[in-house]
């Protein structure tokens, strides 16, 4: 993160904060920054995304270690939370059960959108917001290609006991 960025002063808050989890207004934002957020951040979620190229503001909370987790646009509330080092994960014998928050998770490990995860898998962005989303998992394929992905990029994970 860049001293000159107008996203710093967030930036420098985060990086000092050593809670897991926190909730911030957009007024409380905007106060740390010390000018007001663009109209766009107010009316589109997508603002908020978690990416990692082509967005200054994402790159204040991702290089301070937390990634946005829920946007409430309706309260203007924003809650960011730092991504855990090893996740629990449940096997269905030698198959690791991928569910929303898992999939977030290896998503942001990788530092990847949705449409980078559903590039690599061979499938739509659509399937990857509906897996993260809850409305379905992943078929036992595409838990398998999910789970070498992890392996290969270092993803951490243990099966519950």
């Amino acid at each position: 993160m860049k001293a000159d960025s107008k996203y710093y002063p967030l930036y420098t808050y985060l990086h000092t904060q050593s809670l897991d989890e926190l909730t911030l207004t957009l007024a409380e934002i905007e106060s740390l920054l010390g000018l007001p957020l663009p109209a766009s951040a107010r009316a589109n979620r997508a603002w908020w995304s978690n990416r990692s190229r082509g967005a200054v503001q994402a790159d204040a909370w991702m290089s301070a270690g937390y990634h946005v987790e829920t946007i409430d646009l309706e309260n203007e509330r924003i809650t960011f939370r730092k991504p855990g080092l090893i996740y629990n994960v449940q096997r269905q014998g030698s198959t690791v059960l991928w569910n929303a928050d898992l999939i977030k998770s290896l998503r942001h490990h990788m530092h990847w959108t949705q449409i980078d995860l559903a590039d690599k898998l061979g499938m739509r962005q659509q399937t990857i917001s509906e897996w993260e989303n809850g409305l379905y998992e992943p078929k036992r394929s595409s838990s398998k290609l999910l789970t070498l992905i992890a392996e290969q990029a270092g993803f951490e994970y243990r099966s519950e006991v």
